[in-house]
């Protein structure tokens, strides 16, 4: 009750101080796998509607959940992107610094373990990724600093090639939804860490989540297209990055199939390709009716020629909710349903 009603006077206030100087222009942080998503329907938006086409900056999932969270007012954002859900800490954030918050789940993604088309086809099991990765990996039964160096020294079926992997920081939304699915998912093969995550979650987690710093994984920062630009420079490399940036770049770079799947469309909107995600955006409610065009910009991006299996956001990579999914979600986005956690 008391957290609503701090909720609710943040908003009052707001509204006194700002109504007659508010921006007149959405500003919009966060995921930079959602980011040109996010900035192809604030073009579009800017074009069709009577208002400012909005700012869309890439910090990273974290980054803008950090800058979303701090609180109400001019200085704040409307709206945050993010390659996974918001987390507990972040919605108790917003909660004591009364932001009231919708979400709404854009479609789907899939990680992508890519290199560049000069480079090998390479086909990984989750357990060879976490080997590659992980800090401290299982051999001969004990947990040592992880020891491999080239790819065939995890599996000789493998490539002789050094391991050199090009990722984003621990900001990115991308980074979080890697280590849960890819990194717990190889940790999980080895009996002793499966065993572990029953008997002991939080060490687990921490063994899981914990990537090498030893100069196999490279941190390329929130830039996906940086991140392509060096895989072209060096073919012998990899880098980790949301599959639309694959889509956008086939001709230049392709991705390794995990589990013998590859990441293509159809492969993650049916389930299969195993590293996948759900996309998301959240709208600040204090700022409704006072930044101008928020609850217009989410219709445009609810809209079935936008987010749609023939919309222009599935051009860029997007891979859509079913359609019963879409319509119950763009329901709530646009009334603007309350989360709770």
């Amino acid at each position: 009750m008391y957290l609503k009603t701090m909720s609710f006077l943040a908003a009052i206030l707001f509204v006194a101080i700002t109504a007659a100087e508010a921006r007149d222009q959405i500003r919009i942080v966060g995921s930079s796998t959602v980011f040109p998503f996010s900035t192809s329907v604030a073009e579009q938006f800017g074009k069709v509607s009577k208002f400012k086409t909005p700012i869309v900056e890439s910090t990273g999932s974290g980054g803008g959940m950090k800058l979303f969270c701090a609180g109400v007012g001019q200085k704040h954002p409307d709206i945050t992107n993010s390659s996974r859900r918001i987390k507990k800490s972040e919605f108790n954030k917003c909660n004591k610094n009364g932001v009231g918050i919708t979400e709404v789940k854009i479609g789907f993604d899939g990680i992508v373990l890519g290199n560049s088309k000069a480079g090998p086809d390479l086909n990984f099991s989750l357990k060879h990724v976490f080997q590659a990765l992980a800090a401290k990996v299982p051999v001969d039964g004990k947990l040592i600093d992880n020891p491999y160096k080239m790819w065939s020294d995890i599996d000789p079926s493998l490539p002789k090639i050094k391991i050199e992997i090009l990722g984003p920081p621990p900001t990115s939304g991308t980074r979080d939804a890697f280590v849960e699915i890819a990194m717990e998912g190889g940790a999980k093969k080895f009996p002793s860490l499966k065993a572990l995550k029953k008997s002991n979650k939080k060490q687990f987690k921490a063994i899981a989540h914990t990537i090498r710093e030893d100069g196999v994984f490279i941190e390329a920062g929130e830039n996906d297209n940086l991140i392509v630009q060096k895989l072209l420079a060096n073919p012998k490399a990899l880098g980790i990055f949301g599959f639309s940036f694959l889509d956008q770049n086939a001709d230049k770079i392709k991705g390794a199939s995990i589990k013998g799947v590859s990441p293509e469309f159809e492969k993650i909107a049916e389930g299969q390709y195993p590293i996948s995600r759900s996309l998301y955006f959240y709208v600040k409610q204090q700022h409704l009716g006072v930044i101008p065009g928020i609850k217009e910009f989410v219709k445009e991006f609810t809209k079935e020629g936008t987010w749609g299996i023939d919309g222009y956001l599935v051009d860029k990579g997007l891979i859509p909710l079913p359609s019963d999914v879409r319509k119950a979600t763009m329901k709530a986005a646009r009334g603007m349903d309350t989360l709770s956690m």
